[in-house]
């Protein structure tokens, strides 16, 4: 079975949680995905109880950035903060173009992400529901759809039914053959060939 890859890198995040079995199963769904990285910020959760949610044992596979406050917070350069929570002027995530680089940040289990947090993130997305979904539910709803978009998967059929085989890895191509010899490999004058 060949695992999913998909281009670029990603992370993924939560701000000011206090359950520790939401973090634990954002980590684990992260993991899942092939997260590059996973971070939280302000959040007060305890990490052995979140360890009873993330059975895969994340933190031993993949660095975990625990940010005090959003003053700390450090991401890789060229990485695109990306917001999920329900504002209005969020796009939707079935319309949203993912970055290639970014990390993924959502909010506390009760409350919204904070407006500073809210500023410093370049994109909002916004999953259409009618109400709120549980941290590790909108998290793996997220990093499904970004795998969707940067894996490499067949084609849907138009019937119902599963598709074809996925697309062969881009490479160079097959080698190409001249049939003249170009002007800059052309002997001095007077040689033989």
């Amino acid at each position: 079975m060949n695992l999913p890859r998909s281009r670029g890198y990603f992370g993924i995040g939560a701000e000011g949680v206090s359950k520790s079995a939401n973090v634990g199963a954002l980590l684990r769904t992260a993991h899942a995905f092939g997260a590059s990285f996973c971070f939280t910020l302000g959040a007060g959760f305890d990490a052995r109880a979140a360890r009873a949610a993330d059975t895969s044992d994340t933190a031993s596979h993949l660095p975990l950035w625990r940010f005090p406050d959003l003053a700390a917070m450090q991401l890789p350069q060229g990485c695109t903060l990306v917001g999920i929570e329900m504002t209005e002027d969020a796009a939707e995530l079935p319309s949203f173009r993912h970055p290639m680089n970014a990390a993924y940040v959502l909010g506390p289990e009760r409350s919204s992400l904070s407006p500073a947090l809210l500023a410093r993130c370049q994109h909002v997305v916004r999953i259409p529901t009618r109400f709120s979904l549980n941290l590790s539910v909108a998290g793996a709803l997220v990093l499904y759809d970004r795998l969707l978009q940067h894996g490499r998967f067949a084609d849907r059929p138009v019937m119902p039914g599963g598709g074809g085989a996925a697309p062969a890895k881009s490479g160079h191509g097959n080698p190409v053959f001249r049939r003249t010899r170009p002007s800059w490999m052309a002997p001095p004058d007077g040689e033989e060939t």
